[in-house]
């Protein structure tokens, strides 16, 4: 099985004026395609793997030969799949589930983003910050490079902080990117990832 680019589900234009529509193509198009290319060729002598779904095969005990290439080029592929769903046009905030159990949890939705955006901010260099579930509890965490938690617990939420995802716009300024992320998270999907079992 080879893996695919993912279509997007809005135009590259409808994240603006958060994300502008040339670092949404040049992220898709260039960043996120290259990190399919290498995982794609880095699998063509092993045709069991192939077969894996993505998921699996970033939690399999990998040949050491290839191990770094799928997880760097695997974890992007991943990391940024995930990431593309969890986005969308502004909306108004709606009231569901995942959005009353981060309410519940961290007192308030502020709270919640303040929170968050710190370990986006603190994360050292290139990687992502994630809302996760671990045994019923909502976790925000970070990882470095295209390291994915999924052995940490159930992703819901993901948003990449290396500096192709931002800099044509927010050039150094993580912090201006982050508090406009915010604005564009589609808590719909959020919550359908929130109530899947």
């Amino acid at each position: 099985m080879k893996y695919y680019l993912p279509n997007l589900p809005y135009q590259y234009h409808e994240l603006e004026p958060y994300i502008d529509e040339m670092t949404m193509m040049i992220h898709h198009q260039k960043h996120h395609q290259a990190y399919i290319d290498k995982l794609n060729s880095a699998l063509e002598n092993y045709p069991e793997l192939q077969k894996k779904s993505l998921e699996s095969l970033l939690l399999e005990d990998l040949p050491e030969e290839i191990k770094s290439t799928v997880i760097n080029n695997g974890g992007g592929h991943y990391n940024h799949s995930l990431f593309w769903e969890i986005l969308g046009p502004k909306k108004e905030l709606p009231d569901n589930d995942i959005i009353n159990a981060i309410k519940k949890q961290f007192s308030s939705l502020e709270n919640f983003q303040d929170e968050f955006t710190k370990v986006a901010l603190n994360r050292f260099g290139s990687g992502w910050a994630w809302l996760i579930v671990k045994n019923g509890k909502l976790k925000i965490l970070s990882t470095a490079n295209q390291d994915t938690p999924l052995k940490e617990g159930k992703i819901i939420l993901a948003l990449d902080v290396w500096e192709h995802a931002y800099y044509l716009n927010y050039q150094n300024r993580r912090n201006d990117y982050i508090k406009a992320f915010f604005n564009i998270i589609n808590w719909d999907k959020v919550n359908e990832l929130y109530l899947k079992n």
